[in-house]
């Protein structure tokens, strides 16, 4: 997915100076955060780094201990009823009456949500379609694999056909086919129906998979937030490129190049570690010396070597 930011003027999720204390232990500390309509934002950091008290406040079920948060533009502290009547959530550990069916436990949530007889039904098929369930909509949820689970909870979560749909861990313990289930049914909802999701996670690769932004938590604070490239770029990270060239070995020229720190061969390519990017540059000077070029790119940073980065940071200025 490209790491394209669709952030736009009037966000999904606000958050001003946010923090929440519990005693002298402040779970969330000036959280400022912006979510843009249409977005997959990634909430990263390991347990207890804040991630779900910080849901926790966007849906109402705690109040915010000083600063400010609007979803869709609502206070969830004064107007909780409005923001759950928009905004779906999947819980890390979701729960339904397991002697009843996928379909039943569903129509359980419509009614709680005002909705009946045809329209309840055709809402119904729709989200097990979307989820992949259709087929087992009937057994008895007892006989759920956890990743059927994890899709009927977003299935429910879908029920009142949320603008925005916040899912706490939502791949934690599925084998990866299941997990690649959810995670498509995550990248559909944004792009084929313009949903906001909040992804809090501390998979790294299903982040960056996913992910339009990404958040990086650190003991209680947000310490970055950003698309892969600008998180690498603010952290003063380097970029690689691949080459690939006819006629010879193009290494010396590479290395005399501006802001090219190294150059190695992997293969058939050859990869230029570089302070910025220096694309143009490469192009402009092979052909001048006789290569035919045959390969340009920048090679995607992974997320777990940025997110290394700021934890390493965080250690040192708390040292």
């Amino acid at each position: 997915m490209s790491a394209t930011s669709k952030a736009s003027a009037k966000p999904a999720i606000s958050c001003r100076n946010l923090t929440k204390a519990y005693g002298h232990t402040t779970a969330v500390s000036g959280l400022n955060l912006s979510v843009g309509r249409g977005e997959v934002f990634g909430l990263l950091g390991p347990n207890g780094a804040g991630k779900t008290t910080t849901i926790l406040m966007l849906l109402g079920l705690t109040e915010p201990t000083k600063g400010t948060v609007r979803v869709l533009g609502l206070d969830p502290t004064k107007q909780a009823l409005q923001v759950k009547r928009r905004v779906g959530y999947l819980p890390d550990a979701v729960g339904f009456y397991p002697t009843l069916t996928g379909r039943a436990n569903l129509r359980y949530t419509a009614r709680l949500n005002g909705l009946r007889g045809a329209e309840a039904e055709q809402r119904i098929d729709e989200v097990l379609e979307l989820v992949g369930l259709s087929g087992r909509a009937d057994d008895r949820v007892s006989k759920y694999s956890r990743g059927m689970g994890q899709r009927l909870g977003i299935a429910d979560a879908l029920i009142k056909q949320p603008e925005v749909l916040i899912l706490d861990e939502p791949t934690v313990g599925l084998d990866p086919q299941a997990a690649d289930q959810v995670l498509a049914t995550i990248t559909s909802l944004a792009a084929d129906r313009g949903v906001t999701v909040l992804l809090s996670s501390h998979l790294l690769t299903q982040v960056q998979a996913v992910c339009h932004r990404i958040g990086i938590f650190v003991s209680g604070s947000l310490v970055a937030a950003g698309t892969i490239d600008e998180l690498a770029a603010a952290h003063g990270g380097r970029i690689t490129i691949e080459v690939g060239v006819h006629g010879g070995d193009p290494s010396d020229i590479l290395r005399r190049l501006d802001g090219v720190v190294d150059v190695r061969r992997d293969g058939d390519v050859f990869l230029v570690g570089a302070q910025r990017d220096v694309r143009e540059q490469i192009g402009q000077q092979l052909g001048r010396a006789g290569f035919v070029l045959v390969h340009l790119r920048q090679r995607p940073e992974e997320l777990g070597q940025i997110y290394r980065r700021y934890f390493s940071e965080s250690d040192h200025d708390a040292a």
